[in-house]
């Protein structure tokens, strides 16, 4: 089973590409960030993502997408463009028929450090084990991608 996480955002977007296999093993196939440059008109942005993430999902054909829920936010202005950003991958997946799963900051912080209030540093050092990574994914969006698909294998599967 692949699976695709998605760490949501305009400027910079997370992915992960994890494959569980049969024998409960995770194996880390891709991670990196979308970026997008601010000097870029919305619509521009939301386009470079959308044609990313459809490169993504061709060429990794996830059998399940894991995204961050957007539940809350300190800063109102970012709020509205990743959540436009969250929608373009929801539209992407919705097109390829790919189930959705929304995690919240809390409940991956949980399932992947066993502390529902734990730092991003804590979870980075829990992927680079969970996955048996040779060193702390980077950059942190990327690394937030892989915790948010690590989730789905811990919470649904």
């Amino acid at each position: 089973m692949i699976i695709l996480g998605i760490d949501p955002g305009t400027a910079s977007m997370g992915y992960g590409v994890i494959k569980k296999s049969k024998i409960l093993t995770l194996e880390c196939l891709d991670y990196n960030v979308i970026h997008t440059s601010p000097k870029m008109n919305p619509g521009d942005r939301l386009k470079v993502i959308s044609n990313e993430i459809s490169k993504i999902m061709k060429k990794y054909k996830p059998d399940v997408l894991a995204i961050e829920n957007i539940f809350f936010f300190r800063n109102l202005k970012t709020a509205m463009p990743v959540s436009q950003a969250k929608g373009v991958v929801l539209l992407a997946a919705a097109k390829k028929k790919i189930p959705v799963w929304e995690f919240s900051p809390p409940q991956i912080k949980l399932a992947v450090t066993g502390n529902g209030r734990a730092d991003k540093k804590e979870v980075q050092r829990k992927i680079k084990e969970i996955l048996k990574l040779k060193e702390i994914p980077r950059p942190d969006d990327a690394a937030d991608a892989l915790a948010i698909a690590v989730t789905y294998t811990i919470k649904v599967i």
